[in-house]
């Protein structure tokens, strides 16, 4: 079941919260979800080699706020607010009503799962071993904070003629239970021997209530007692009573060995 559907689809209204936030009434639904798909597009035409995460889409009677989630908002905003200036007067001549852009930068890019997706889709296209791009993503990935990753790829890896499917993974990545936070992202490489698909799943840890705590188990705490406990000796076996009293052994007696010495067999010569 976890493997089968989108990890962040699965969550939404527990720990997750869609990326689009509007209210439509039956026929005007249409029209506003391709407008959402033609804000994304435009953005990610625009600034989306700043490493952009994703896009959260609000809508108030004629009013969208558009928050751009990325790694560098300094690419996005540009020098003097020029970059932004433009990707919002793109956006008014495509979509009606009153457009606010607002630029959000994303804390830890090691741990963002559209991040890591992109960086390796990246690495692809131009032309990096594909076992190594993924081997270092996930130990980068350990090495930030996370309690767990799991990056698939599926394509022609390494420009073999038949498509197959890798992945590798450390770490605990529960995508069945549902209080576990996990981050989900995809991304596209498009090589010169065809299309490779990137999955990324990253593990933060477990949200109960409104507290999230880390899945790791921490220390036991030392005792008082752990040095009473490190001093015990080891039970000594219960000796065979040879003498006949006391307690008798539920083992069988072993039959008396001769004192005669062992002899091999050989085969006798005429």
């Amino acid at each position: 079941m976890g493997n089968k559907i989108n990890a962040r689809g699965l969550r939404l209204g527990i720990n997750k919260m869609p990326t689009a936030r509007w209210y439509a009434t039956f026929d005007k639904y249409p029209k506003l979800l391709s407008e959402d798909e033609l804000i994304r597009e435009v953005v990610m035409k625009e600034v989306g080699h700043s490493g952009v995460s994703h896009i959260e889409i609000e809508r108030a009677a004629h009013n969208i706020n558009i928050t751009i989630h990325t790694a560098k908002p300094g690419v996005v905003i540009g020098r003097g607010g020029e970059s932004i200036k433009e990707l919002r007067t793109k956006l008014d001549g495509k979509v009606d009503g009153t457009i606010a852009v607002n630029v959000q930068e994303v804390t830890n890019a090691n741990t963002n799962a559209n991040l890591i997706a992109q960086r390796i889709a990246d690495q692809l296209e131009r032309r990096f071993a594909f076992r190594r791009a993924m081997k270092q993503a996930v130990q980068r990935t350990m090495e930030s904070g996370a309690l767990g990753v799991k990056i698939r790829a599926s394509g022609r890896l390494g420009g073999a003629e038949q498509a197959r499917a890798e992945w590798y993974a450390e770490g605990r990545v529960p995508l069945q239970t549902l209080r576990a936070d996990i981050d989900y992202g995809t991304a596209r490489a498009n090589t010169t021997y065809g299309v490779v698909g990137i999955k990324t799943w990253v593990f933060h840890g477990e949200i109960v209530g409104d507290k999230q705590r880390k899945a790791a188990i921490l220390p036991r705490t030392k005792r008082d007692d752990d040095k009473d406990r490190r001093r015990r000796r080891r039970p000594q076996a219960r000796r065979r009573n040879e003498g006949g009293g006391g307690e008798r052994s539920d083992r069988p007696e072993r039959p008396e060995r001769s004192d005669r010495p062992r002899t091999s067999r050989s085969r006798e010569t005429k």
